[in-house]
């Protein structure tokens, strides 16, 4: 079965502020409210590009799990042209707003969210609350540290932490709901609900068509003595063609540029009662200063960014260079072709960077040293400092010096046993000759690359040439 929504949608500028910063829209397919912030003209500019970015997914044919990629996708592109609205007059720097979205499309709903605006379903009697706010005092009641009725009073109740103000992490909550005949869905700022109870918006929403309803509902926020702009979106999940038509409504700031307003808008509602006592509290300090307060223009941004650039620049030039002159104070022993020779520097390789130099060639022949000594000085042997790269030269000099005298092995000798003559009898007697007697000209090598008294054991001095 196909619904249908009967929409109202109404704002008011309140008691205090001068201009109505809240935008809200209300078609066939599509409820969205949005409330600016930024002080100046900031704020009514940023809900009212909002609204005309977003309100363009109000069409038939955006259905199920589609509705989801069309909200976040027409929540981004909004973001963007707050960008390009920064971009174009800087003196808009720090202006934002708050989105609250539904989509319908005849069987569910598809809800986007960002900021503090707040999303209701009433429900056979029951009123809940469809978006989740993202407030600071909101997540002190997630935490568990404040319950919702302090919440209600607590001094930073406007403080919001996510908001759709042009910067690239402005994502919006994105879910899908379940809905039928009978439910009223209604979308307010925070204007309602910071003065209002729950429970009285329940019993508002109970009764009436959505035009009383939101009149209604607006007249208990003034009374209440709410300072803020004050908009509803009320709407009925129908089975009929709605009483109200299928003619969009577009309201608050939004509708105010539309038409060419720049002036402070006037208020559409008035409490009983309420003169004397909107004009005294004009005077008062707003609460929602603080929360709508623009940041400090950022003039001359351009020049601002390059300054950035030109730090980072500086900080990546500064660590290269002492990186590379913290490398020019280290030392190693290798070699330089046939010789040893003492390198000032890191041996290692950086394209286009050399990162070592020769600083001592010595007179020390590589072929001179053993083969261990000699593999080592090829690999390249670490030094703390100068003197020590100087010390270890100076035992590999020791070393060479020590393998160029030692002593050079004798060749074995044979010592042939005379023959004893053969006695004299009668007849001659042959006697064969013993083998020769190999007598070794040294004792089993030794281990260790010295003897006692430090002279080199012939056999460590292996490799020399």
């Amino acid at each position: 079965m196909t619904l249908s929504l009967d929409y109202a949608a109404l704002s008011d500028v309140g008691r205090v502020r001068r201009n109505n910063e809240d935008s809200a829209y209300a078609g066939p397919y599509l409820l969205l409210l949005a409330d600016g912030m930024g002080g100046a003209a900031a704020g009514e500019v940023a809900s009212a590009a909002a609204v005309q970015v977003i309100r363009r997914l109000d069409k038939p044919g955006i259905t199920g799990a589609d509705m989801m990629e069309a909200l976040a996708g027409a929540v981004h592109r909004a973001n963007e042209r707050l960008s390009e609205l920064v971009e174009e007059d800087p003196e808009r720097e720090g202006m934002g707003s708050t989105v609250t979205a539904l989509l319908f499309d005849g069987q569910e709903l598809g809800l986007a969210h960002l900021g503090d605006s707040r999303a209701y379903r009433m429900r056979d009697g029951q009123l809940q609350q469809l978006s989740h706010d993202h407030t600071f005092v909101q997540s002190l009641v997630d935490e568990g540290r404040i319950s919702k009725e302090e919440a209600f009073t607590h001094p930073h109740r406007n403080l919001i932490l996510r908001v759709l103000d042009g910067r690239p992490d402005s994502d919006p909550d994105l879910e899908m709901l379940d809905v039928r005949a009978g439910d009223r869905l209604m979308l307010c700022s925070d204007g309602l609900p910071d003065y209002v109870s729950d429970k009285v918006i329940a019993t508002s929403m109970a009764e009436g068509t959505p035009d009383s309803v939101v009149v209604d509902l607006i007249t208990h926020a003034l009374e209440a003595g709410s300072n803020d702009n004050v908009t509803c979106v009320v709407a009925d999940v129908i089975e009929t063609e709605p009483t109200s038509g299928t003619q969009p409504q577009l309201v608050g700031a939004a509708a105010e540029l539309a038409q060419g307003g720049t002036g402070p808008a006037t208020s559409t509602l008035r409490a009983q009662g309420g003169g004397e006592a909107a004009g005294g509290a004009a005077g008062d300090f707003d609460p929602e200063e603080l929360r709508y307060a623009p940041r400090a223009p950022k003039r001359f941004l351009w020049l601002r960014r390059l300054a950035v650039l030109a730090v980072l620049l500086g900080l990546v030039i500064g660590g290269g260079w002492f990186a590379y002159s913290w490398t020019q104070k280290q030392y190693y022993v290798g070699t330089d072709g046939d010789y040893v020779a003492i390198f000032k520097g890191v041996d290692e390789q950086i394209p286009g960077l050399t990162l070592s130099s020769m600083y001592e060639k010595q007179t020390l022949q590589v072929d001179k040293l053993p083969t261990y000594s000699r593999e080592q000085v090829e690999g390249t042997i670490q030094a703390d400092d100068l003197s020590a790269a100087r010390s270890i030269v100076s035992e590999l000099q020791r070393t060479a010096e020590e393998c160029a005298t030692k002593p050079t092995p004798k060749p074995p000798t044979t010592t042939p046993k005379p023959s004893t003559p053969p006695a004299t009898t009668g007849r001659p007697v042959s006697t064969p000759p013993k083998s020769p007697v190999t007598t070794p000209a040294s004792t089993a090598p030794s281990t260790s690359p010295s003897s006692p008294n430090g002279t080199v054991n012939p056999d460590d001095c292996d490799g020399v040439r």
